[in-house]
């Protein structure tokens, strides 16, 4: 049979006409004959988003949609970059939705538009459920905020073209090119994808990323030819730690081009400094101490680098000099590295690349910076430093109980405080065009630090060296400690041979002019001596002996000595001294 589509269409286009009209009438029929019409609701099997509202009004479409994004807030999203990717919540984006808006177009389902949108809408409700956006969204400057925080972590950075030193030359080394998250666009990303491709399950998002291309042609990097400024320091006294840190540390900032406008940060280049990244303990300033920490001699480093820098005429973003002055350049000409709140920063303010250049050889440690030289060839510049201000330093004493008396050991240097200024001067053709302080630096003054022993003093020496300590008068304190050993030592030297010391044992009036028959002398370990008044018998040695068994003797450590606290009938000697040199009581 031959279907007319003509007369097809004209009776689909009659059926609209007839249900759109009746639906009409229904409506007309509902509100015809009140005033005031009835509180509309939304029709059956809409739904904003996932959240069925059919049958609710304006007012419980909203509270149920508000309740829907609470209840996803704690949803994580992963949001990711070229190099990485981190997870953000639904409240720290503080995603939220258009209730508004969202209702309103639920409530226009089959209300609104044309008979014809009207009837297209019922035949799809029908089928099923009819959603309409939640028009779900980001706080925009709270997410853009957020992934420029982590943007570290999302990109891959450019390399940009760089040189190599070979020899007196330079060979040219290209770079990479790198991908950086669009923050901006990425954001707007972001809400795309809420509003038009989150089912509520998949939650990863692709961030907008850029290619960025690395900076320098190999034309521009080839005119690099002049050294603008150099300077050198010497840390062959150094211990073998510290050597190595400024080795590790030059090697880490040799072969830097820094391009125009860029700014150079030794902290940067050099970090992290741990044990893993080549450093090692050695000494470093802390508190106005001297400690021991991982990469002490760091700023031996910034201060030469600083030191070229500044004879390159670079721009000094920051700087800082040390708590304490140092003995490798005069003051005002340092610059110190402590974590991230002490660095060094400088800026390339020429219109062309500079490159550094750094090396150590015999103790010494060298940085040139090398670019395009355009300073006239009669102008010169120099540096000088001016002391204002010394303050001398304490010394400090600490007593150690542990330490025998006479022991004295300086543990830290003294320190001079001293307020000093650099000076830049410029002259052209010898003559003086300017003289400028170019920066100002304050040291602080640090005592020596001296330990003192005191095992084996009596309180009266103790006295006297704290009273000593307390007028600060290191050579008194060192007086006193010598003495105070020598006495104990002429009494450890008594004790084991009394003959030494200029006495004799007593001997045997009958016995003089014999060569035979003489009575053998006790030895050391024995307690009893002739001559010192104990009873002389053979009996009373026997007992003593068995007593002073130093297994069971009840010995007291004092320093390098034992007291014997059983030897009380002694007359000449309070106690009786043994001399004992078991390891495990020496501090040495």
């Amino acid at each position: 049979m031959k279907i007319n589509k003509k007369a097809l269409l004209l009776g689909t286009m009659a059926f609209v006409l007839v249900a759109a009209s009746g639906m009409v009438s229904a409506y007309a029929s509902g509100s015809s004959g009140t005033k005031k019409a009835k509180v509309q609701t939304i029709t059956e099997g809409v739904c904003i988003g996932s959240v069925d509202v059919g049958g609710m009004t304006k007012e419980e479409a909203k509270k149920a949609v508000d309740a829907y994004v609470d209840s996803i807030k704690d949803t994580s999203f992963s949001l990711k970059g070229a190099n990485g990717s981190f997870d953000a919540t639904a409240q720290e984006m503080s995603v939220s939705a258009d209730s508004d808006a969202a209702t309103d177009e639920a409530l226009s389902v089959c209300h609104e538009g044309s008979l014809i949108d009207r009837f297209v809408e019922s035949e799809e409700l029908k089928k099923g459920n009819v959603a309409v956006n939640m028009y779900l969204s980001v706080d925009k400057q709270k997410t853009a905020n957020m992934i420029y925080d982590k943007s570290d972590e999302l990109n891959i950075k450019a390399v940009n073209n760089s040189l190599q030193r070979n020899g007196d030359s330079f060979d040219f080394v290209p770079g990479q090119e790198g991908k950086e998250v669009d923050v901006v666009k990425s954001v707007y990303a972001i809400n795309d994808f809420l509003q038009n491709s989150w089912d509520g399950s998949a939650n990863e998002i692709e961030l907008v990323t850029n290619t960025v291309q690395p900076r320098g042609s190999k034309e521009e990097l080839s005119k690099i030819k002049d050294n603008l400024g150099g300077f050198s320091t010497d840390f062959s006294s150094s211990a073998a730690g510290r050597a190595a840190n400024v080795k590790n540390a030059c090697s880490l900032i040799n072969g830097s081009v820094i391009y125009p406008g860029e700014q150079f940060s030794v902290y940067e280049a050099i970090s992290p400094i741990t044990t893993d990244n080549g450093y090692q303990i050695a000494g470093a300033y802390e508190n106005g101490q001297v400690v021991d920490s991982v990469g002490g001699g760091v700023c031996q480093v910034a201060t030469t680098l600083y030191n070229a820098v500044i004879r390159a005429e670079l721009e000094i973003v920051q700087r800082y000099n040390h708590s304490m002055i140092v003995s490798y350049v005069k003051p005002s000409d340092d610059a110190a590295i402590a974590g991230t709140y002490k660095d060094l920063k400088f800026k390339n303010n020429l219109d062309s690349p500079v490159y550094i250049e750094g090396y150590c050889s015999g103790g010494i440690i060298t940085f040139n910076v090398y670019g395009v030289e355009t300073r006239p060839a009669n102008r010169e510049i120099s540096f000088r430093s001016e002391t204002i201000s010394e303050e001398d330093p304490v010394t400090q004493f600490k007593f150690d109980a542990g330490q025998p008396v006479g022991y004295f050991n300086t543990e830290q240097s003294a320190h001079k405080g001293v307020t000093a200024r650099l000076w830049k001067t410029v002259t052209v053709d010898g003559t003086v065009q300017s003289d400028e302080v170019f920066n100002n630096s304050k040291y602080k003054s640090s005592p020596k630090i001296v330990t003192v022993g005191t095992a084996g003093a009596s309180a009266e020496v103790v006295a006297q060296l704290q009273a000593a300590a307390a007028a600060n008068d290191e050579g008194s304190v060192k007086s006193i400690a010598a003495s105070a050993a020598a006495a104990v030592q002429a009494a450890q030297t008594q004790t084991q041979d009394p003959n030494a010391a200029g006495q004799t044992q007593p001997t045997d009036p009958n016995a003089a002019g014999q060569t035979q028959g003489t009575q053998p002398q006790p030895t050391d370990s024995e307690c009893s001596r002739a001559g010192t008044g104990h009873p002389d018998t053979a009996a009373g040695r026997q007992d003593r002996r068995r007593e002073h068994r130093r297994s069971k003797c009840p010995q007291v450590v004092v320093s390098d000595v034992v007291i014997c606290n059983q030897c009380t009938g002694l007359q000449q000697y309070t106690q009786h001294i043994i001399i004992r040199n078991r390891k495990t009581h020496e501090k040495r």
